[in-house]
């Protein structure tokens, strides 16, 4: 600061270099110097005021621009070029950093532009293509980054519209470039003044872009730009570049769109790599931008060649793009890769595949998944016929089968499986040559290949031929066959019958290697079971035996999923055969004919179809179906889970379990599910007969039983018993019904008709008092219940928690404020029924969202035998608000822990049972 600040010029150069050098904007000892450099613009020395310029240019903060933005502006105006010209540059700086100023300083710019000085103008070209810039970053930061609606705000700024009347003097201007002669001030090889060029050709970008008229203004010179500049320089090319540029954002015509195709075309002929990368970058964004407006709707005919004829002129470069595959630099082959994709149409599919095919051959091995993928989508989406559609993807799987995704094997398949019967025969005898041919390593040609062969292996034992297209180009069997055949002999391609002997030894010699992947040998499995049922009436005795052999040789395979499949897959083959399979107890393990050694034709029938041909997927129905799902979801219209059939209860049904508003306890207590279950148990336990419920109880976290979802829920078993609506005398069955409709209309009849609500609980009153439900609303309970009229608080209610391992939990519920129906006093007892006292007692309680809670600690973390002469009982108190009561009820989920006999135990339960109504 003290060299800015001192008289001399030596030291005041020096002092501005440092703080250029060391100081960034974000240091907050700039702003010691915003009045050096306010003196110093005022300075008559024009160097010094340079000086201060250019700091400017490089550090200024947005308060030391709104702050010296007047001084700047003053020497815009200067008689001096040198201080003309440094002041643009600060000048975009002040912009940059305040854009709201953006508008006051739009007509000084545009007077500049007429100045005589190169150095002047070239600046002024330069801070008019950064306020345009600002300007459009200001609009749309001030919209919110909306750019569909801010975009029309843009292109109608008063700032814009004040450039958009230079474009023609801008063309002059660029048109007088290019006509004058060798000018040795601003010439750099051969051309004029090719940075002053550049500044035009971008600033006409930015002012063309949707603006027809100022578009037609520049088409001329821009042509004159392509094809009068020298392209055997550095700099002629950087000029062609921004002029392509230019002529593809601006709403230029046709020709001029295919001259600028044309001219990327031979900047991939030029030995430079970074020329050929740009056009190669160039051409793939031009594709993209010509597709994105023809799905806009912009232009007509297909890919948009009509509004924009730049994919229709690339291919006539096709074969230059191919070519750049073959370059030994990555980047180049990467963005040639990019830009074939964009080239791929109906007609040229056949050709630009086998080339990507050819590639996936040569490419890295990092690269090939995402190149079988993009494949898979061309063959999807361009695809001439089925038999070319799964002929390249089985070529595609022989050469990437290891690389490629799992989507790609299940496409393959899917489309085999969607074929003709003749197009399934041709797969599967070519995949079959392929697995015979390949050494083990393509895991996806392997997945493939022996699922078709169990799909469809009766096939394999017919011989099969067809002719190829003549017209080839599409996969190297069909180019070699027609090497190999003479001119007027036509192209046969012939599969000869097999025997099931061969077919089997083809999959065992597979399923042997000692590379082979677990799931190809679980796929081998059910081949081979699938052949067996294939094979009944083709192979003889000693095959049927060797392939049930191959089956039964993994039975105590130390994988449990081929152990588990040869069991499953040796009882279909006996049921098919007609052998009774016992199990551990000696009867039938598909539950038919105990005591028999046959089974019945059901059971063969019934093991034939399991082991038929799989349906065939409709991707159609199952996508047409998911989005009725989901536009029911979305409308409301899907059922309710805890509905018991009627309309009418859709909404408040799961009000009355509650288990949809649970917190993510699982998380909580560290469970690896979600708390849907939960609900699930709830709606399940509702329409469960009564039988059932009541066997439930100690199961309420068996794992198992979720696992493979059993038909009784625990956490409902209390919420059943604590209020029965039909006095226990009736059977369950309906009783869930009922109670869901007594449920549903609480949230309505709460306030307009309060004895209505009454009249519907009475006659199904329990007859325990303890469980008769009551209305949740003070106004509509309180004439109904006498207890609760300035009376004393009403009687406690025991609900049962859990019993598990000698531990059991009981709620003593009560009322503490006969005012407040909402607040409930929740008591915990731990009842021990072990001979040993519980050590290390720990309970943790989860509540609703809609319920808040306080819970203090135990009287005592060791809970004795229940039963002692001596015995205190252990009790925890839990003060809980249920905010909606009447309209949900209360639910807990408990997690208990403690140690029996110096084994730790840890419990999970839901508690449900307090009475609907009143908790």
């Amino acid at each position: 600061m003290k060299l800015v600040a001192s008289p001399h010029f030596p030291e005041k150069r020096i002092g501005y270099l440092g703080m250029m050098l060391l100081l960034s904007e974000q240091q907050e000892v700039l702003m010691l110097a915003t009045n050096s450099l306010k003196n110093d613009l005022n300075s008559s020395n024009k160097f010094i005021a340079g000086l201060a310029l250019a700091a400017i240019g490089n550090l200024a903060t947005p308060d030391m621009s709104r702050d010296l933005a007047p001084e700047v502006d003053k020497h815009l105006s200067n008689s001096n070029p040198y201080l003309r010209k440094k002041a643009c540059l600060a000048m975009a700086r002040c912009l940059r950093k305040c854009p709201d100023m953006v508008e006051d300083f739009v007509e000084r710019v545009v007077g500049l532009l007429n100045d005589r000085s190169h150095g002047v103008l070239i600046t002024v070209v330069q801070l008019m293509t950064q306020v345009l810039v600002i300007d459009r970053e200001y609009i749309l930061e001030e919209g919110g980054g909306q750019y569909d609606g801010e975009e029309d705000a843009y292109y109608e700024s008063p700032t814009r519209t004040a450039f958009l009347k230079l474009v023609p003097s801008l063309v002059k201007l660029l048109r007088n470039l290019l006509s004058m002669g060798y000018s040795p001030d601003h010439d750099v090889g051969g051309i004029s003044d090719p940075f002053l060029q550049v500044q035009i050709l971008t600033l006409l970008r930015l002012l063309g872009a949707n603006d027809v008229k100022a578009s037609e203004e520049m088409n001329d010179v821009l042509a004159q730009v392509a094809t009068n500049t020298e392209t055997s320089k550095n700099a002629g090319n950087a000029i062609l570049y921004e002029c392509v540029q230019t002529i593809m954002a601006v709403e230029s015509d046709d020709g001029l769109r295919v001259l600028a195709v044309n001219i990327l075309g031979r900047f991939l002929l030029n030995r430079d790599n970074n020329i050929r990368y740009v056009a190669l970058n160039t051409l793939a964004k031009c594709i993209a931008d010509g597709a994105h407006a023809a799905r806009s709707g912009d232009g007509g005919g297909e890919n948009g060649e009509d509004a924009n004829t730049a994919a229709s002129a690339l291919q006539r470069h096709r074969t230059t793009v191919v070519d750049c595959l073959k370059d030994p630099d990555i980047s180049i082959r990467q963005r040639a890769l990019e830009l074939i994709y964009h080239l791929v149409n109906q007609e040229n599919v056949e050709a630009l595949t086998a080339e990507l095919l050819n590639y996936l051959v040569l490419c890295p091995r990092d690269h090939r998944g995402d190149i079988c993928s993009r494949v898979l989508k061309v063959v999807d989406k361009f695809s001439p016929e089925d038999r070319w559609r799964v002929d390249t993807l089985i070529t595609m799987l022989t050469i990437a089968g290891r690389e490629c995704e799992s989507s790609v094997q299940s496409a393959t398949t899917i489309y085999i499986a969607q074929s003709s019967e003749d197009l399934r025969a041709y797969a599967v005898h070519k995949l079959l040559k392929a697995i015979r041919d390949d050494d083990g390593s393509q895991q996806g040609l392997l997945n493939v290949g022996i699922w078709s062969i169990g799909e469809y292996g009766d096939l394999l034992l017919k011989p099969y031929s067809y002719n190829p297209p003549s017209s080839g180009g599409n996969l190297s069997e069909v180019a070699e066959l027609s090497a190999m055949a003479s001119e007027s002999v036509p192209v046969t391609v012939s599969f000869m019958a097999l025997e099931p002997t061969s077919v089997v030894e083809i999959v065992e010699e597979v399923m042997n290697r000692h590379t082979c992947p677990l799931e190809v040998k679980q796929r081998a499995l059910t081949c081979f079971t699938k052949l067996r049922e294939r094979f009944e009436n083709s192979a003889d005795a000693a095959t049927l035996e060797k392939i049930q052999n191959l089956v039964k040789k993994y039975e105590g395979s130390s994988s449990l999923e081929l152990q588990l499949r040869s069991c499953e897959y040796g009882a279909l083959i006996n049921a098919i055969k007609g052998v009774s399979v016992k199990g551990g107890d000696g009867d039938d393990i598909f539950g038919a004919n105990q005591g028999s050694e046959s089974v019945s034709e059901t059971v063969k029938t019934a093991a034939k179809e399991a082991l038929a041909r799989m349906p065939v997927v409709d991707i159609k129905l199952i996508q047409r179906k998911r989005a009725e799902r989901a536009d029911a979801l979305m409308e409301g219209d899907a059922m309710d889970p805890f509905d018991a059939g009627s309309s009418d209860d859709a909404a408040p049904a799961p009000s009355s379990s509650g288990g949809g508003d649970l917190l993510d306890l699982n998380d909580i207590f560290g469970g690896g599910g979600p708390a849907a279950p939960v609900a699930t148990q709830n709606g399940n336990a509702l329409k469960a007969p009564s039988a059932k419920i009541e066997a439930a109880p100690n199961n309420d976290v068996d794992l198992l039983a979720d696992i493979f979802s059993a038909p009784a829920a625990p956490v409902a078993t209390p919420a059943v018993g604590g209020f029965d609506i039909f006095g226990g005398g009736q059977p369950a069955a309906p009783a869930p019904a009922i109670q869901n409709n007594m449920f549903a209309p609480q949230p309505v009849a709460v306030n307009p008709a309060p004895s209505l609500g009454s009249s519907l609980v009475d006659p199904f009153a329990a007859p325990t008092p303890s469980q008769q439900p009551q209305q949740p609303s003070a106004p509509a309970a309180i004439p109904s219940s006498p207890t609760a009229v300035g009376g004393p608080t009403p009687s406690s209610v025991t609900v049962q928690g859990f019993s598990h391992q000698g531990l059991t939990v009981e709620f003593e519920s009560s009322k503490p404020d006969t005012w407040n129906k909402q607040n409930s006093l929740l008591v915990a007892k731990f009842i021990n029924t072990t001979d040993a006292p519980l050590y290390g007692l720990h309970l943790q309680v989860a509540v609703p969202k809609y319920v808040t809670m306080e819970m203090k600690p135990p009287t005592s973390t060791t809970v004795p035998v229940t039963g002692g002469s001596s015995t205190k009982q252990v009790t925890q108190t839990i003060s809980v608000t249920n905010t909606m009561l009447g309209t949900k009820n209360l639910m807990l989920k408990l997690k208990a822990s403690f140690t029996s006999k110096g084994t730790k135990v840890e419990h999970l339960a839901t508690c449900s049972g307090f009475p609907a109504g009143q908790y």
